[in-house]
């Protein structure tokens, strides 16, 4: 190549457009990522692998994951472009001669959706073992566009408080300070990252940015049931996206590359779009439908009772149980899963967990005859099963071998009274294959709660370079562990659940068929979480809990059903000591949620009132279907009686609004501008009160 050629590689589909620019003095980089046609509007230069490596280091000092030593020397080193399946892929060669070392990033994207998930390999192809510090899945320059045009968007997540979006001006974390005048990029940056393997227990493994003029925006996430890093800067030229897995700063990761070996990151996706979150939110939805693995559970979408939350708690018996399934299939439910304490004899089961074998003192007649009244409405039997622990009174502890626990210096990694299985071992793998295999088999199991419920912290030392070295071949582990599975039982169903959703990621929910939301008791502080959530999750996939009780007003029942109702319903409460009225109620959810399970295989989430704030009077979720769409409205105390929902997707359409749930009830008005797009409505009810709506072009 000339020495003042600069060079594009255009690579894309009928939703998705990529420019690469290759010049021969500068990293390769990319120049445009678009859902139309590319711009093309400013020269970039952020390196589109940054490679830390110890004795290197970074060109320039920082923290930042940009401009690393080797990601500024990578190279072209060739390309192939291919389409298989509906998937389009991209695979750029990198090279850099000082070092000997090679990267190889894939780009994938599916057929007319503008999104693409990115993942890189580095190989040493030197003389001498190189160690590894941080290796980026996807970095590039945001548009060309100024600090103080963009907004970041982030999700805090923790227990009982999940999914809390928020955006504000990037320029509050990375000020605009005249780069350009001082002729070097910038050192600050703006990075979230996770620790241990509750992924989504600080933040959701998400982000964006968006420019607030333009409506241009970049949606991402990291698909690792790990640590993860992803970071926002500024250039010269604009702001700039890095997102990773674990690094040696941040996770105590690094990998020792002999000549010859290979590391490969975990992945990630970034979906784009010209017309704001929403926008690429759609975006993401396609994408993450795209990235499922087929199963069974899928075009059905069985409503799932679960007999836990506000209800038996973790001390279910044969006496509780029955009554509760004969009402729950009375309701409609299509699964009903035994929730924690089925294998039980004393009472303190909590650090003593790991054999997973029926109590015989909850069921004196066996769990079987539990299982079977199950069955025998129709339901699927389930049960609650936490795999990757062992309670350190559990006859487990001693059974299994202490290399199949992870260690630290030696010692069993403990936490909250349980040990962490190493998934890296065969013995390990072999126990929960046997329990799973006895349970689904034996029992005629075909649902489980997976659920997670301590976190083991940086990882293990034992045979790795490093502890987080270890600990990321054991996410890697726990994910074949998971396809094994369902290779063995196609048809049984797993929920990804960690004390709620401290471990939602696309590592786990491109394999697993649902998402517990929260562990939230308070059907008052649940709306928040729920309309959030099909930003994180799929909504097919985000499992919110409705939680009735006898106790309950009607407009308290129709309030939490209503949370449960636009998205996979997951039901609970003591159903069996309703009213007649009551339970009608709720089966009138239930019903209504079943007749939309078409739609929600293809609905795109959008908030009328905005991202939802923690302690908003007034929430709303739409979710888009064709022509419809449905529209759930929450009003919390404090809420002023009247609320304006713009909705400019239906600007100067006139529409039939109808209340859908609950259909009979009174109290609510709604009056609909079709020039002006809003929807007004009113209620005269106290809070709390909701109702879904159903909104269809005339």
């Amino acid at each position: 190549m000339p020495a003042d050629v600069v060079e594009h590689l255009r690579w894309g589909h009928s939703g998705l457009a990529a420019v690469v620019e290759i010049g021969p003095d500068g990293p390769v980089a990319l120049r445009e990522l678009a859902a139309g046609p590319p711009a093309m509007t400013a020269r970039v230069s952020q390196p589109l692998v940054e490679v830390l490596v110890a004795g290197e280091g970074r060109a320039r000092a920082s923290q930042r994951l940009s401009e690393t030593a080797v990601g500024c020397r990578l190279r072209y080193a060739g390309a192939e472009q291919s389409a298989r399946g509906g998937w389009h892929e991209l695979r750029l060669h990198l090279r850099d001669e000082t070092s000997g070392l090679s990267a190889e990033l894939t780009l994938r994207s599916r057929e007319g959706v503008a999104a693409v998930q990115a993942s890189a390999r580095v190989t040493n192809g030197g003389e001498e073992p190189v160690l590894l510090l941080a290796v980026t899945s996807f970095a590039a320059g945001f548009l060309g566009r100024p600090v103080d045009e963009l907004d970041v968007l982030r999700a805090d997540s923790d227990w009982l408080g999940e999914n809390r979006w928020t955006s504000r001006p990037l320029a509050e974390h990375v000020a605009d300070r005249g780069l350009a005048g001082h002729g070097q990029h910038g050192k600050g940056v703006f990075a979230l990252t996770s620790s241990g393997t509750w992924s989504s227990g600080r933040y959701v493994p998400m982000g964006g940015l968006t420019d607030r003029n333009t409506g241009q925006t970049w949606l991402w996430q990291i698909e690792h049931n790990g640590p993860w890093r992803w970071e926002v800067g500024d250039r010269m030229e604009g702001a700039y996206v890095a997102l990773s897995g674990p690094t040696d700063v941040d996770h105590q990761w690094n990998e020792l590359l002999a000549p010859g070996e290979s590391f490969g990151t975990v992945p990630v996706s970034v979906a784009v779009s010209a017309h704001g979150v929403e926008g690429a939110a759609a975006a993401l939805t396609a994408h993450r439908r795209a990235l499922l693995r087929p199963h069974p559970d899928r075009p059905r979408l069985p409503v799932v009772f679960n007999d836990y939350m506000n209800t038996l708690m973790g001390d279910p018996t044969t006496d509780k149980l029955l009554p509760l399934i004969d009402a729950a299939a009375s309701a409609g439910a299509e699964v009903f899963c035994v929730d924690a304490g089925w294998y039980d004899d004393g009472g303190d089961w909590w650090d003593s967990v790991g054999e997973w074998l029926p109590s015989q003192t909850r069921f004196p007649r066996g769990l079987e005859e539990v299982l079977a009244r199950i069955a025998g409405h129709g339901m699927t039997p389930g049960l609650w099963l936490e795999p990757e622990v062992i309670g350190v009174r559990s006859p487990m502890a001693d059974k299994l071998p202490a290399e199949a626990f992870l260690q630290r210096g030696g010692v069993r990694v403990a936490e909250h009274g349980r040990y962490h299985l190493d998934l890296r071992h065969p013995a390990a793998v072999a126990h929960l294959d046997q329990v799973v295999d006895r349970l689904v088999e034996d029992l005629g199991v075909g649902y489980f709660k997976l659920d997670y419920n301590i976190d083991p912290g940086a990882g293990t030392d034992r045979d790795a370079t490093s502890v987080g070295a270890g600990l990321l071949a054991h996410n890697r582990a726990h994910l074949a562990w998971l396809e094994g599975v369902l290779d063995r039982h196609p048809h049984l169903v797993l929920e990804n659940c960690g004390s709620g959703a401290m471990r939602m990621d696309y590592a786990m929910l491109s394999r697993l068929q649902l998402q517990s939301t929260s562990d939230q008791q308070d059907f008052l502080r649940y709306p928040p979480i729920a309309v959030a959530a099909p930003l994180s999750t799929l909504p097919e996939q985000a499992a919110n809990w409705a939680y009735p009780q006898p106790g309950m007003t009607e407009e308290e029942i129709a309030f939490t059903l209503c949370t449960g109702i636009l998205g996979r319903l997951y039901l609970s409460g003591n159903l069996h000591r309703m009213t007649p009225d009551q339970l009608a109620l709720v089966r009138e959810g239930v019903r209504l949620h079943q007749s939309l399970r078409p739609d929600l295989l293809r609905a795109t989430p959008c908030w009328p009132l905005g991202l939802p704030g923690w302690e908003d009077p007034w929430l709303a979720l739409g979710l888009r279907a064709g022509e419809g769409t449905h529209l759930g409205i929450w009003r919390r105390p404090g809420a002023a009686d009247t609320a304006v929902l713009p909705l400019p997707h239906l600007t100067g359409r006139d529409l039939d609004v109808r209340i859908a749930y609950p259909s009979a009830a009174g109290g609510w008005t709604h009056a609909w501008n079709p020039r002006t797009a809003e929807l007004t409505v009113t209620t005269t009810l106290p809070a709390p009160t909701a109702r879904v709506l159903r909104l269809r072009p005339l």
